[in-house]
């Protein structure tokens, strides 16, 4: 018997910009590939906005709203998600109302559609609200999702989390990226992208980058991305005004750009394919799962980032090169080992593609699906 599995997705989502949307927006669509019904999504927002199409993500509706703090939203999702047969819930702390996003809790409490809980954030070291959340989550979930081994492993030392509940399914990749793209004896360019906040260690990036302007280095540091939509509502441009300052004081005017476009998936395919090195400075100890991490290893970019979680867990793997936390000397000392020893270089590219070949969005959509028919059929 062939199961047609009716999927119910609960999470920030397009015209929303984060990280979360974009990975839900993906993972949907891929699973929406051939099936007769589109998924159903339930957009988490902070405050009610006015219907907006999304573009590109093709035949999927953003059916309902979750407006926070509004339970007439949450009864309206709850319905939505019991005429599914699997809900797939995001969870990270900052996309849900109150204290810690606990307003996921009694949404699950209510819903009888069993869910599969995907964890963007397992913190090392959470407060005991933070701790008493997640341990709730979990305990509500059908199955809870994490996407790297690292994760899992943290997940069990530090929460009370049944480990027979608990699946590794690694973030999806669009596929494929443009080849590599040679500057034709220009610079050397090293990219960060992502929606811009404090904490993603951008400073620390165009420090290092001031270290490599020898008597004849020629190196180039492309950052782009907007500033997070919740940072610019709390504080503006404060943060990209800083980083602005820091360039002009040392004199990088020129090598270091702010691009401060939203890039679709072509700009940001052109943006990969020129860059020689992807930086992620990022000051979290904490970061269990980097989509950005994961794209720049796709498409065979050799990579330097700090040492959180997923980056150790991937990089270690010969995609790249660790870099300590706030530390430009060693980011620095990173970068000059990768744009000046070509084989290294190119011994970090056959390993990222070795090591991401079977994490397309397709591929991982199928993980999920298998997931799901078999609750599905368990449940029957």
């Amino acid at each position: 018997m062939v199961i047609m599995t009716r999927f119910g997705f609960l999470s920030t989502y397009p015209p929303t910009r984060c990280g979360l949307a974009t990975f839900t927006a993906a993972l949907a669509g891929a699973l929406a590939d051939g099936e007769p019904h589109a998924p159903t999504i339930i957009r988490v927002l902070d405050v009610k906005e006015s219907p907006r199409g999304a573009a590109g993500i093709g035949r999927i509706p953003s059916t309902v709203d979750l407006v926070g703090g509004n339970r007439v939203t949450m009864r309206a999702a709850v319905r939505a998600l019991e005429e599914c047969d699997v809900a797939v819930v995001q969870h990270e702390y900052g996309i849900y109302a109150g204290p810690d996003g606990d307003e996921i809790i009694p949404l699950l409490r209510s819903l009888n559609t069993p869910a599969i809980v995907v964890l963007h954030t397992v913190l090392t070291a959470p407060t005991a609200h933070q701790r008493v959340v997640l341990d709730t989550v979990c305990k509500l979930a059908a199955i809870v999702v994490v996407m790297t081994d690292n994760a899992r492993e943290i997940l069990m030392r530090t929460y009370s989390v049944q480990r027979s509940k608990v699946r590794v399914i690694p973030h999806g990749v669009s596929v494929p990226r443009e080849a590599h793209v040679s500057n034709d004896g220009g610079p050397k360019r090293v990219l960060t992208w992502g929606l811009l906040s404090p904490g993603k260690g951008i400073e620390w990036g165009i420090r290092a980058l001031a270290q490599l302007q020898d008597a004849g280095a020629s190196v180039e540091y492309v950052i782009a991305g907007q500033t997070h939509p919740k940072v610019l509502a709390r504080e503006g441009e404060r943060y990209r005004e800083t980083l602005q300052r820091l360039i002009d004081d040392l004199d990088l005017t020129g090598v270091v750009t702010l691009d401060d476009r939203y890039l679709d998936d072509a700009q940001l395919a052109e943006k990969v394919a020129r860059a020689d090195v992807v930086l992620l400075p990022y000051d979290s100890r904490d970061q269990a799962t980097s989509g950005v991490l994961i794209e720049a290893v796709a498409a065979g970019v050799p990579v330097v980032a700090t040492g959180f979680p997923h980056a150790v867990e991937l990089l270690g793997k010969g995609a790249g090169i660790i870099a300590r936390h706030q530390d430009p000397q060693s980011m620095a000392a990173a970068i000059r080992t990768i744009l000046g020893e070509a084989a290294t270089a190119q011994q970090m590219h056959d390993a990222a593609l070795q090591h991401t070949q079977d994490a397309s969005w397709p591929a991982v959509a199928e993980q999920y699906r298998a997931l799901a028919d078999r609750m599905v059929a368990i449940a029957a």
